[in-house]
């Protein structure tokens, strides 16, 4: 197992560019106003300024609710016809026009808020539909498995509302605990299927297959399976990414040597001593997949596969030994399994977002905290616009008994 740790902090909090300038925009509305009435009151009569009083209107359908507009709109629209009468020194027909006018404007920016409001009010609900039918497909880990806490999150993307193949699974099994986190080719109702196939094939193998790389061989065969069913294009382009985790138990049938490791010799992941607390290892399967992230006493590594393999689904381009990364997990480390939604995350400069550096330097005391963590850094990232779906699964080594 290729260790690579991470080596900078991230900044503090979650503020960021994109949300500052959001706040700063609500009050543009306001401002133009202020500024239109500044003018007329410091110009000549004879020189009238009705640009910011039809510009206020349309800068509160941007950025502010509908009422709001609306009472933005009335106020522009009735400071233009006061000026006109009491102020400027110009005649009736332009006064009756420029009032016209800032009428009409005041009308388009209302309707253009409500459409805005309507557009993202349908986006936000094709939004929660596509994480429901996710999350309905997706089984529920247990919370808590002797020393270990689990925690899941799933987010569908804002800019394209539709069911993805991100998924996730975890077993409590006699070989210990096994866990899933992978990424179906695709989205729409074909991406739920192979979802479905995969976890169902997953949460029977785990229990009944003696390693994981014999798990990792059973969801292959399956998706294949799967795949030959198909026509056309959909017959060839049938695969996953996918990261398979085990976590054997301190003693019994899943804590021997039976497995096909790769350990490095020397490698502990930073956690000196961790084998010798109480024997827990992380087993893993790469197929294709980001690496995942161990965290421990405020460092994180990316736990990359030490042999490179095809994604699910494609090893009949080519065959070699199913190979299983080994790595210490001792008490108080945590591990960050997730999707590339997450690290393929992109801000308004198309610069990605690097879990383990963002994380590094950073203490969790429990997993759900570093998934709310994670999300909110990631949205702050990419200013709230997530390109991708987003699959996270955690797991915790406690120090202590859980409840």
């Amino acid at each position: 197992m290729r260790q690579r740790e991470a080596g900078r902090q991230p900044a503090s909090g979650y503020e960021n560019g994109a949300g500052r300038l959001w706040r700063l925009a609500r009050w543009l509305p306001a401002a133009l106003f202020v500024l239109g009435v500044a003018l007329e009151l410091s110009t000549p009569r004879e020189v009238t300024i009705s640009a910011p009083f039809a510009a206020a209107p349309l800068a509160a359908a941007a950025f502010l609710s509908l009422w709001s507009t609306v009472l933005t709109g009335v106020l522009s629209s009735s400071a233009t016809l006061l000026f006109a009468i009491f102020h400027d020194n110009g005649s009736l027909i332009e006064s009756e026009a420029r009032s016209l006018t800032s009428v009409t404007v005041s009308v388009v920016a209302v309707g253009v808020n409500y459409v805005l409001l309507r557009s993202g009010s349908r986006l936000a609900s094709a939004r929660g539909v596509a994480e429901a039918v996710q999350l309905a497909v997706l089984p529920t880990p247990p919370s808590h498995v002797d020393d270990l806490t689990l925690a899941t999150r799933y987010r569908a993307a804002q800019a394209e509302a539709r069911v993805g193949g991100d998924f996730y699974a975890a077993e409590e099994t006699s070989h210990g605990v096994r866990l899933l986190l992978g990424d179906v080719r695709g989205k729409g109702t074909g991406a739920v299927a192979a979802v479905v196939l995969l976890v169902g094939v997953f949460r029977e193998a785990a229990e009944q297959e003696e390693t994981l790389s014999a798990v990792a061989a059973r969801l292959d065969r399956a998706l294949q399976r799967e795949g030959r069913r198909q026509t056309g294009s959909a017959q060839l382009e049938g695969f996953s990414t996918a990261v398979l985790v085990e976590i054997p138990n301190s003693s019994g049938p899943g804590s021997g040597s039976g497995q096909d490791t790769g350990r490095d010799g020397g490698q502990d992941g930073g956690q000196d001593g961790g084998e010798q607390d109480d024997g827990k290892v992380l087993r893993i399967v790469n197929r294709g997949h980001p690496p995942p992230i161990l965290l421990y006493q405020g460092r994180t590594a990316l736990l990359e596969p030490t042999m490179p393999a095809l994604p699910l689904g494609m090893s009949e381009l080519g065959k070699w030994p199913e190979h299983v990364d080994e790595v210490a997990f001792p008490r108080g480390a945590q591990l960050l399994l997730y999707t590339d939604g997450l690290s393929e995350a992109r801000d308004a400069d198309g610069v990605f977002y690097e879990p383990a550096e963002r994380l590094d330097h950073s203490y969790f005391t429990h997993p759900e905290e570093l998934l709310e963590t994670v999300l909110i850094d990631v949205a702050a990232h990419t200013g709230g616009q997530a390109v991708d779906d987003m699959a996270l699964l955690a797991v915790a080594h406690h120090t202590g008994p859980q409840p």
